[in-house]
């Protein structure tokens, strides 16, 4: 008898476990709260002089082409751009670096980095970021659209 009570009152307390959890996520849901986006915090590369040659371009679809070159010394890990976010007509990278994937190191340690955006075919400006610094504010170059001009007859 008082092994069926104590399972009775161990299926009891289990039961209401994670509920509270299920609440919050129906609150959050309710709310239409979006998680905020997360970009890297730390700059691996502290030095203005460790990142050059920064330009933006368009590619055949619109969408913006970041390139540059970044310094990092230590051969496990290589420079990367990644995390593209894109406000309106502005968009953002984060220069990061991470492990070395290639079997070898870049030439004098300088990594040729790029990235393509997408979705951002209206973007105007990108900022090249690492960690809270902005390292370039980069305008990107867009072909006026110029009317047609219609045929004659």
């Amino acid at each position: 008898m008082r092994k069926a009570v104590f399972l009775v009152a161990v299926a009891a307390t289990l039961s209401g476990c994670g509920q509270a959890g299920e609440d919050n996520q129906a609150t959050n849901q309710a709310n239409g709260a979006a998680p905020a986006k997360k970009h890297p915090t730390y700059c691996f590369f502290p030095d203005p002089a460790d990142n050059k040659g920064w330009a933006a371009k368009t590619d055949t679809d619109g969408n913006v082409i970041v390139s540059g070159k970044a310094h990092y010394a230590d051969r496990r890990y290589m420079a990367r751009l990644s995390q593209s976010d894109v406000t309106g007509k502005t968009a953002s990278v984060w220069l990061t670096a991470t492990t070395n994937t290639t079997g070898s190191g870049a030439v004098d340690d300088w990594w040729d980095v790029d990235t393509t955006i997408p979705n951002s075919s209206a973007v105007t400006e990108v900022k090249v970021m690492c960690g809270k610094h902005v390292f370039a504010d980069l305008q990107v170059p867009r072909k006026s659209q110029s009317p047609s001009t219609p045929a004659k007859p």
